[in-house]
């Protein structure tokens, strides 16, 4: 079977540029999760070996962007290709970032307005793994959640308008919290 990768082609006039905007926690969004994963389940469900909601809006009581973060593990990204077009089906677009080595990066929605990303890695990788310390730390230790936000806050006044300098600048503290859920739970 031939695969077809297709990239919306956008020009820069027609581009928004991603502001960092943080909303206080919707409990809308666990039901936004819960819809995006009974659509992707139907559509690359055999190839699932796990789906978990990771990222801010994942936090009960955390403020984040409004972009539902989903994360699927695979035996091997070498199946990703093949996920192209069923994904599409359901409005998400493949990303290709060459910069990513251990995920594949799909959005949903307008670029610069996106509603849903979802990020795709082997199961049970590092990157699995760490993503799912880093929620699963939070989750556990509000005061270190609450230090997260107050980071995001002062990042978001600073980045409004450089959504990559607001996550690369995110980075260290996040690194911090893999750091400590691992030390912690002694890398399990």
């Amino acid at each position: 079977m031939k695969m077809i990768f297709t990239l919306k082609e956008e020009s820069v006039s027609t581009m928004t540029t991603p502001i960092v905007q943080l909303e206080d926690y919707n409990p809308n969004w666990e039901n936004q999760f819960a819809y995006e994963k009974r659509r992707i389940i139907g559509a690359i469900g055999k190839q699932i070996l796990g789906l978990e909601h990771i990222g801010s809006t994942s936090i009960k009581g955390m403020q984040a962007k409004p972009i539902i973060d989903i994360m699927v593990g695979l035996r091997d990204l070498k199946e990703v290709p093949q996920l192209v077009n069923p994904l599409g089906e359901i409005e998400f677009e493949y990303v290709p970032k060459p910069e990513l080595i251990d995920r594949k990066f799909f959005r949903k929605g307008e670029w610069g307005r996106g509603t849903c990303h979802l990020h795709i890695c082997k199961s049970n990788s590092n990157e699995w793994r760490e993503k799912i310390w880093f929620r699963n730390y939070l989750r556990l230790n509000p005061q270190i959640a609450k230090e997260y936000v107050a980071l995001k806050k002062d990042l978001a006044s600073r980045y409004t308008h450089d959504r990559p300098t607001y996550t690369m600048k995110k980075e260290p503290f996040i690194k911090s919290v893999i750091q400590l859920a691992r030390q912690e739970w002694g890398g399990k």
